[in-house]
């Protein structure tokens, strides 16, 4: 009977799980939930974290038995460490040895997760690596561009070769026996716990120098702060989320590999295009009279150009109409052929009492085409007269939001009755619609100049 069943459940099985369980189990919950899968979600980050953690402990029988008897409480400090089950690392790492392109590179992750964990048991360790995120505009992803980046990182000390001071001055630490760590025991009734805990003599170095041997340059640290200046080049298109690595360019210190430094890039908001993969969205506010005569707008470009765009006397340009103009879009990442641009038109009407001159509505009513349809009640029916009042701002907010939700249910409903078979009139219209969704989200809608 164990005492604890935590890491049993992060892992997704019973106490009585075997070794091949245990190990079946792991892999799936790693590869579900690895960073490289899971970008920017740092609940997946924390449960690949825990699940590694459970795999540690239970794949090692000597850990598994204590903590079966008395659980996490038992475990503290390395209690019954060594062991013959396989460290979590190698098994992902033997797992992934055909598949760690779709990964990035699988030992970089862990040694950046690890603080200095390095690759996998039996090859070289390697110190951490450094991740920062680069905050990228739209029209340096439209162009390309060079960023220069400067970092901070620990490189070894060039005055002692990361000996800490003269050479032959480090000793091995009498407190810990240059194990870097130091076992204290604790008895709680009929068991006694033992603890693991840094050695304080030799802050877990394993070594000590005594203050007078100690080198002048980085005070016996054996390494000292670096100021590191990167050409990050981001190519023309590039997606968000793409890594930029540069190895061996990371923290250094004495015995283990460099580490490693990778950019994340990432697009910042725009607050005229939208961007879908190759494809830019922009929505144009136009005034009504352009809208029904004719006339140009202009749309400034991420490259600072305009294009010019012509609305023809009589197209009728209405809110929520959608044009596209082909090759103007993104280049695409690599082989740089571009996108397309659509554009959204939102026309602006008038104010309200723009004008009290009668011959004005008049004219209008002369110009303008009549109704088509003309909803006009039986000659026998009564009629009352009513009066159409303003709507207040958060009156109209609460009724959209009704509206959008109900839109919603409606849509799952019909999106059923679909996948059953249903046919239903007017399902092709949705292409346009949802890219009329997709510009009209892309930041603020911006008033286009027009002549």
């Amino acid at each position: 009977m164990v005492v604890e069943t935590k890491f049993y459940d992060v892992l997704g099985v019973s106490p009585t799980a075997t070794d091949a369980e245990l190990k079946k189990a792991y892999k799936n919950g790693a590869l579900q939930f690895h960073p490289d899968k899971n970008a920017n979600n740092p609940e997946a980050e924390e449960k690949f974290k825990a699940i590694s953690h459970a795999y540690e402990i239970l794949s090692d029988a000597r850990k598994r038995q204590i903590y079966d008897q008395y659980g996490e409480a038992g475990l503290e400090g390395g209690m019954g460490a060594g062991g013959a089950g396989m460290n979590a690392e190698d098994l992902l790492a033997e797992y992934l040895s055909g598949h760690a392109g779709g990964f990035g590179g699988f030992p970089g992750m862990f040694s950046g997760m690890g603080g200095g964990m390095g690759g996998a048991r039996g090859g070289p360790r390697k110190a951490r690596t450094i991740a920062h995120t680069h905050m990228v505009s739209l029209e340096d992803i439209y162009r390309g561009k060079v960023s220069k980046l400067a970092l901070q990182r620990s490189i070894i000390c060039s005055k002692c070769d990361g000996h800490g001071g003269k050479p032959g001055a480090a000793k091995r630490c009498l407190g810990c026996n240059g194990h870097g760590i130091k076992i204290l025991e604790r008895n709680m009734g009929r068991v006694t716990q033992r603890f693991q805990t840094q050695c304080t003599d030799c802050d877990g170095e394993g070594e000590s120098i005594r203050d007078r041997d100690r080198c002048k340059q980085c005070h016996g640290k054996k390494t000292v702060v670096d100021r590191k200046v990167l050409h990050v080049h981001v190519d023309k298109g590039v997606r968000s989320g793409t890594r930029v690595e540069f190895r061996g360019d990371g923290d250094q210190a004495p015995g283990i590999q460099a580490g490693d430094v990778v950019f994340e890039i990432q697009e910042k908001p725009h607050p005229r295009f939208k961007r879908i993969e190759d494809h830019l969205f922009y929505t144009c506010k136009i005034d009504l009279v352009t809208a029904l005569a004719g006339g140009t707008v202009y749309i400034e470009h991420l490259d600072d150009r305009w294009l010019s765009v012509d609305v023809l006397p009589g197209e009728a340009i209405t809110t929520g109409s959608m044009r596209v103009i082909s090759g103007e879009g993104m280049p695409s990442h690599r082989h740089h052929d571009h996108g397309d641009l659509f554009v959204s038109f939102e026309v602006i009407m008038p104010e309200k009492n723009w004008t009290q001159d009668p011959a004005a509505f008049e004219a209008l009513r002369k110009a303008l085409p009549s109704p088509a349809v003309q909803n006009v009640p039986p000659a026998e029916s009564m009629t009352e007269p009513t009066d159409l009042q303003e709507v207040p701002e958060d009156t109209r907010a609460f009724v959209q939001a009704q509206a959008d939700e109900q839109k919603r249910v409606d849509e799952e409903r019909h999106g059923a009755q679909h996948q059953h078979g249903e046919f239903r009139p007017g399902a092709g219209a949705g292409f346009g619609a949802g890219f009329a969704g997709a510009a009209g989200g892309g930041g603020e809608g911006m008033q286009c100049a027009s002549q």
